[in-house]
């Protein structure tokens, strides 16, 4: 029997620190149905800045190691002196390359705009607007702000080649892309790679569309009988994002995962996390949205099921179908218009996940992820 997979734990601040603690009773073994070793770091905000960021480098070294990590919402202080953002060291530190967020109808919410079938933002992790380099000057009597931004084509064709790949897995189109007429050097080289990637994936339909082009589409409700997958530079897909999740009603709907890859783009590292903040304001509550967190663990789930553990990728869609079938009853939080608890939530998506392992161990029936 294989060692049980080791997952990288890191834990957060406030209300993201809580709902970790809450997705993590579904990578129980009785749960779950398999064992998992938990390895954890403390990334909170003090534990940070007592470790002058250490412990946020031994994390992502423990990451690099295991292949695989989960995370918890955590503070980035403003001040220019301080600790930073431990998003942006993790990222680098895995060379992570792509981050995938996935918008999907949360039964009982009514999504904005006639969106129906899930959209997928698949963006750059790094480079791009973030960690460019500026600079202000004189000129003329005036000020002007100058902003060096780069991008590696390897980046590029891991945004690209993922987006493709998750739109032959979910049966998706490959839809929107960036500002390429505007910025033919820039900009065009993701362009260049999603063509690229077209033409090494025939069968799944291709629509490129200008960023501009792609907002409205989403606003107005693209015409689509089938889910989409959006390939986007870095600040783009971190707007488009937002933008995507809060058409299905909630920031707290969906998960993000971050990649890495070896050069033949195998996936090296997988981190999964919720795409929201700390929520100070609802800490100690109970009363936090934990939907979010829990997908994170399922994605997880998924991708250790890709990587041989078959439990796994069966414990996954229970996680899956047991949170949307929590919505669909009526069991949610306040802020989708319910009146469960954190820890109500929790514990019904924990109840039917048992359920669906028994049912489908008595039928003799294994879904797949």
């Amino acid at each position: 029997m294989p060692d049980p997979p080791r997952i990288i734990v890191l834990e957060g601040d406030q209300t993201g620190q809580e709902l970790l603690d809450q997705a993590l009773r579904l990578l129980d073994a009785g749960i779950c149905g398999f064992a998992v070793e938990l390895e954890s770091y403390d990334l909170s905000l003090e534990n940070r800045r007592r470790t002058g960021n250490e412990v946020v480098i031994a994390a992502a070294r423990a990451m690099r190691e295991s292949g695989y990590g989960i995370k918890a919402a955590t503070i980035t202080p403003e001040g220019a002196d301080d600790v930073g953002s431990p998003n942006k060291i993790l990222r680098e530190a895995v060379e992570g390359k792509v981050i995938i967020r996935a918008g999907r109808r949360i039964p009982g919410v009514t999504p904005i705009g006639g969106v129906h079938h899930p959209v997928s933002v698949v963006r750059m992790a790094v480079e791009d607007a973030y960690g460019a380099e500026e600079r202000r000057a004189a000129e003329g009597g005036d000020e002007v702000a100058f902003r060096t931004e780069r991008v590696h084509r390897s980046v590029c064709r891991a945004v690209a080649e993922y987006a493709f790949r998750t739109a032959a897995r979910t049966h998706a189109r490959v839809y929107g892309g960036p500002k390429w007429t505007v910025s033919p050097v820039y900009e065009g080289m993701l362009k260049e790679e999603m063509d690229a990637a077209a033409g090494r994936f025939p069968d799944v339909p291709y629509q490129p569309q200008l960023i501009d082009v792609t907002y409205a589409g989403l606003v107005g409700g693209v015409p689509s009988e089938a889910p989409l997958v959006i390939p986007a530079l870095n600040r783009d897909g971190d707007c488009l994002s937002e933008l995507v999740l809060a058409l299905f009603g909630s920031i707290a709907g969906a998960e993000s995962v971050l990649l890495s890859f070896d050069e033949e783009l195998r996936t090296t590292v997988v981190m999964t996390e919720a795409p929201h903040g700390t929520a100070p304001a609802l800490e100690g509550k109970d009363i936090a949205n934990p939907m979010a967190m829990i997908l994170a663990v399922a994605a997880l789930l998924r991708y250790l099921g890709e990587d041989g553990h078959a439990q796994a990728g069966i414990a996954s869609r229970a996680v899956y179908e047991a949170v949307l079938e929590a919505a669909a009853s009526g069991v949610r939080t306040p802020d989708l218009g319910g009146h469960a608890s954190t820890s109500e939530l929790t514990d019904e998506v924990i109840a039917r996940v048992r359920t669906k392992r028994e049912i489908w161990s008595s039928l003799d029936a294994e879904p797949g992820a």
